[in-house]
């Protein structure tokens, strides 16, 4: 349901006055508000692990304020207006219209970091108390209000169409934060009312031992879209590419947003029974042939010009532009669940420290990929983030695999 956000606000966007410059500052806002979202991120999967007493659960909440706290400062000062000038104007290299809409964006997401960590803590805590069911509903609460928010917005507030995706994402969210807390509360009951067991609650440090290569990770992963926006703003067709990244995204989440919640699933699973581990990896395979497949019937057939021109409200040459990006995205999908497999193994063994080495080859190969496809061979923004993002991941993937094969005999 999440993975239908982004295409719904694309379109919404595009039909707005202005709707290159504001696609483009869309794009760069969410980059960054994702950035300084990335050390919350891995919360669910801590939570997931971390939280099996009521001593457990009240150290995990305790550092779960802290990092929402943390990363809503982080936003604020990338709002400052002397640092928003050296980030977005001086090394992203944007024009002035793009700026001005992305920092009237950023000012709506100013809520978003901290709304997605708490709300990532209490999906952990259901997930490991096998009350998954509530999470969609949390969800389908978040997809409306951020549907009616942005409807209400268009016909109202006349505001630009990049402050009203921001404003709608941040309601959104807010909403799934109360809605998640509200629906854990039978959980937490029963996680407060349970006794210490055999293994005793992580202290802070070892939290922090446990959790800081994972947010190393996401910080390094998500640092990669502001990586790719700084080298699609200096190359070939700057303004177009930037324009079509943010549509060709949504479309190739719908399909990777799957391989997103398959870590908690293996996590889970794996905890119970490490003998899950070949029906998980099966399952695995399984979902790469058909997320990927998916795609590759909607980029490759008229549903491809279906879903640009008429769902997204792109014009001819943006359409065709992003149908492209996206037919070399096709991959991503499948490599997305198969990284989720294998970063969730690391997390059961705890060998979590691969996961942020993985992650900074994976973003060194995307700068190296856009380095050697932007400034050797002047291509078109928009192709070179595909083939660098594609690129990037499967050199992740490739390193798992082989650190993997060391901790084989823990699930003999």
């Amino acid at each position: 349901m999440m993975a239908f956000e982004a295409p719904f606000l694309a379109g919404v966007i595009a039909r707005s006055v202005n709707p290159e410059f504001n696609l483009a500052a869309h794009g760069v806002a969410y980059a960054l508000a994702l950035l300084t979202e990335s050390p919350v991120i891995m919360l669910m999967a801590a939570s997931t692990s971390l939280v099996t007493s009521s001593l457990a659960y009240q150290r995990m909440r305790n550092f779960t304020f802290t990092l929402t706290v943390f990363v809503t400062v982080l936003i604020l000062m990338i709002l400052i207006p002397g640092v928003f000038q050296i980030v977005v104007v001086d090394i992203m290299n944007l024009p002035p219209e793009v700026a001005h809409f992305t920092y009237l964006a950023l000012l709506f997401l100013i809520p978003w970091p901290g709304a997605i960590g708490y709300r990532r803590f209490i999906q952990g805590l259901l997930i490991a108390g096998g009350r998954t069911r509530l999470i969609s509903y949390g969800t389908l609460l978040r997809v409306l209000s951020m549907a009616v928010t942005a409807l209400s917005l268009v016909k109202w507030s006349g505001l630009p169409g990049a402050a009203i995706g921001a404003a709608a994402l941040s309601v959104g969210v807010s909403v799934e934060a109360l809605a998640s807390h509200l629906m854990a509360r039978h959980t937490i009951r029963e996680l407060k009312a349970r006794p210490e067991g055999k293994h005793p609650a992580p202290g802070y440090k070892k939290i922090i031992r446990f959790y800081y290569p994972l947010a190393l990770a996401t910080l390094i992963g998500l640092g990669a879209q502001p990586l790719v926006t700084v080298f699609v703003g200096k190359s070939r067709l700057a303004i177009p590419s930037l324009a079509a990244l943010p549509v060709v995204y949504a479309l190739v989440f719908i399909f990777r947003s799957v391989g997103l919640s398959y870590h908690e699933v293996v996590i889970t699973f794996l905890q119970r029974h490490k003998e899950n581990i070949r029906r998980l990896r099966h399952m695995s395979d399984f979902m790469f042939a058909i997320t990927s497949g998916m795609l590759a019937l909607i980029v490759f057939s008229p549903l491809s010009g279906l879903w640009f021109r008429q769902l997204s409200g792109l014009d001819a040459e943006l359409a065709r532009l992003a149908e492209n990006t996206a037919r070399i995205l096709v991959l991503m999908p499948g490599l997305s669940i198969l990284i989720s497999y294998q970063r969730a193994i690391h997390v059961v063994t705890g060998s979590t420290k691969y996961i942020s080495r993985a992650t900074m080859i994976e973003v060194g190969g995307i700068g190296l990929l856009m380095l050697i496809f932007i400034i050797g061979f002047d291509m078109i923004g928009a192709y070179a983030a595909a083939f660098a993002l594609v690129g990037g991941r499967f050199f992740a993937n490739l390193f798992l695999f082989v650190t993997n094969r060391s901790y084989r005999n823990y699930f003999s």
